[in-house]
């Protein structure tokens, strides 16, 4: 018998971003992919202040669905959980009317960069909220980080 109910099972399908959070190895960047390719088709067709309400939206329904999985997995931060990445993922991408696709490619990998390095202040804004929204916390920092070494490319090359 399965010790999750629905809801519960839908929480952690929501939270890994299935499959991504379930690949064996690097289920972030898994995760960071399934994002940057989706952006194209589901985040950047909106305008900016839909894209803006929805990244609002993800941060809380994310930070309640990693604190649930947190609890149900009995760990801190799961590796699985990568609802956090797009997440920060998609808020690299915000501000740009358009990207190309050599932009989405830098998208990715700046925001790889200060997901997995952490400077200051992103792994101790890991603890500034409970739970889950510690969990989206970091990576919407991430997120901004690498939103701002993106717009330096793009001022540097246009």
């Amino acid at each position: 018998m399965n010790k999750y109910t629905l809801t519960d099972r839908l929480i952690l399908a929501f939270s890994r971003v299935e499959p991504a959070g379930l690949s064996p190895k690097m289920p972030g960047t898994c995760g960071s992919a399934v994002a940057i390719l989706l952006a194209p088709f589901v985040f950047m067709p909106l305008d900016f202040v839909w894209r803006a309400i929805l990244l609002a939206l993800l941060f809380v329904l994310g930070g309640l669905a990693a604190g649930r999985a947190e609890q149900l997995l009995g760990e801190k931060d799961p590796g699985c959980v990568v609802i956090d990445e797009v997440l920060g993922q998609w808020l690299t991408c915000l501000p740009f009317a358009a990207l190309g696709w050599w932009e989405y490619l830098a998208a990715f990998a700046l925001f790889r960069l200060f997901d997995i390095s952490k400077p200051w202040p992103i792994r101790a804004s890991e603890n500034w909220l409970p739970g889950g929204f510690g969990v989206m916390l970091d990576d919407a920092l991430a997120g901004l980080y690498a939103m701002l070494g993106l717009w330096g490319i793009r001022l540097l090359i246009f």
